[in-house]
């Protein structure tokens, strides 16, 4: 059914982004038009909504942006490309490959979705390369789909945007919620155990995809290395001091367990480490110069994703999708509709700290009256958040970028990892509650 998707004229992850546009503001109107107003004068009325959300998540965006190039920075820097070498050496035929890469990418997913992103796009790249070089057939596209595997991972992980949030003493929900460590969360006993068997699930799917035939994949569109030769150890002292600076809040924290690692936290972790791994400033600027390519997307399409989350929380179109969850829902139903939600929702809102911001109060509040765990729910919402990244194209622009592969091609089976998260996911959640 999904190799239907080959004849389908597939759109760019912009015009995608256009059209959510547009049928938020639709939706908006037809859900949320007060009656004493005219069509017209609301249809303008909300493309305001959508004009004063535009700049709306400018710093969440910056973070977005540097998260993805210190990621990005840190996977193609002399060690950890010579260490993907070493993995891509040891592929002999198109299962290893797709085994191989699928789970070094959940790995460092799991440590940093930026980071995971740019390494499995590396890893699917170089995997491509040594199959031409040592003569044998690999799905490429199903090679590179498994190097897009963080993103379904990374919300439960070290680099969760809503579990990290709220560990953040002052977040705007510390007042009905408290502050929640990660303790409760991201290394919550709930957590560990439903990434464990997600990560085994995706393994045995992987496994089962890579039996089918395999075709020719031309390997053409590929993108040269970025040229790093610089011999000054200036890089290697910044980041030393910048990883010992980062270390000395793990070490002076006080009763608070790992509250303090945040997303800011993150990335200047990842700026130490990928200074102290290219050693060389000049080769930390030239890795830098190309990683900004990879956040094209982000800068130009984030604004559009800023202002349809302007229209779904100033035209009250976003409370209306939560309230109904809500009303139809018990709460014995409620976290099961909830990560439904997310889901959904996150097809218009591609950000998961950006989607919290406004769902999380809803949330909240819903899971306050009903007694339900309020870390779990926060993990319920990263769940929903981060399955329907296998069917929203935007963070897979700097993979495609880097492995030259076509967006559709990607969907044909990141479409079978949607269906097997969301099984996961769904039976985890359900048990739990």
């Amino acid at each position: 059914m999904f190799d239907k998707l080959k004849k389908f004229p597939f759109p760019t992850p912009f015009d995608l982004a256009l059209f959510l546009s547009l049928v938020s503001v639709f939706w908006a109107v037809i859900m949320t038009r007060p009656e004493e107003q005219s069509i017209g004068y609301y249809t303008w009325e909300v493309l305001g909504f959508w004009k004063d959300g535009f700049w709306g998540l400018l710093e969440f965006t910056l973070q977005m942006v540097l998260i993805l190039v210190f990621g990005h920075v840190l996977a193609i820097s002399k060690p950890i490309s010579l260490l993907l070498d070493r993995i891509a050496s040891y592929v002999h035929n198109n299962t290893q490959a797709v085994l191989m890469t699928g789970s070094v990418t959940m790995l460092a997913g799991y440590f940093n979705w930026g980071f995971g992103l740019i390494l499995g796009a590396v890893l699917a790249r170089k995997v491509g390369e040594v199959s031409l070089s040592k003569g044998f057939k690999v799905n490429y596209p199903l090679v590179v789909a498994s190097g897009y595997l963080g993103m379904m991972i990374w919300h439960g992980g070290l680099s969760g945007s809503a579990p990290l949030k709220v560990a953040e003493h002052g977040h705007f929900l510390e007042a009905e919620m408290g502050v929640i460590p990660i303790g409760e969360t991201i290394m919550s006993p709930f957590n560990i155990w439903i990434n464990l068997v997600l990560i085994l699930v995706l393994i045995l799917t992987l496994w089962g995809l890579s039996k089918r035939k395999v075709t020719f994949y031309r390997l053409d569109n590929l993108k040269e290395e970025v040229r790093l030769d610089g011999k000054d150890k200036l890089g290697w002292v910044v980041g030393v001091l910048l990883c010992l600076l980062a270390l000395g809040d793990l070490l002076s924290t006080s009763g608070n367990g790992l509250a303090f690692i945040n997303l800011n936290y993150i990335n200047f972790l990842l700026f130490g480490l990928g200074l102290v791994f290219h050693g060389s400033l000049r080769n930390y600027v030239r890795a830098t110069e190309s990683a900004v390519k990879g956040a094209t997307g982000i800068i130009l399409q984030f604004p559009f994703y800023a202002g349809i989350l302007g229209v779904f929380k100033t035209s009250g179109l976003l409370v209306l999708i939560a309230d109904y969850f809500v009303n139809i829902s018990s709460p014995e139903t409620f976290p099961l509709l909830a990560f439904i939600s997310a889901g959904l929702i996150n097809l218009f809102v591609p950000s998961g700290g950006g989607q919290w911001a406004v769902q999380g109060p809803v949330i909240i509040e819903t899971a306050t009256k009903m007694g339900l765990s309020l870390p779990k729910m926060v993990m319920v919402m990263a769940y929903g958040d981060q399955l329907t990244n296998m069917l929203q194209p935007f963070w897979a622009l700097p993979l495609l970028a880097i492995s030259g592969l076509a967006p559709k091609e990607l969907l044909r089976y990141t479409l079978y990892f949607f269906l097997v998260g969301g099984l996961v996911f769904g039976f985890g959640i359900f048990l739990a509650f």
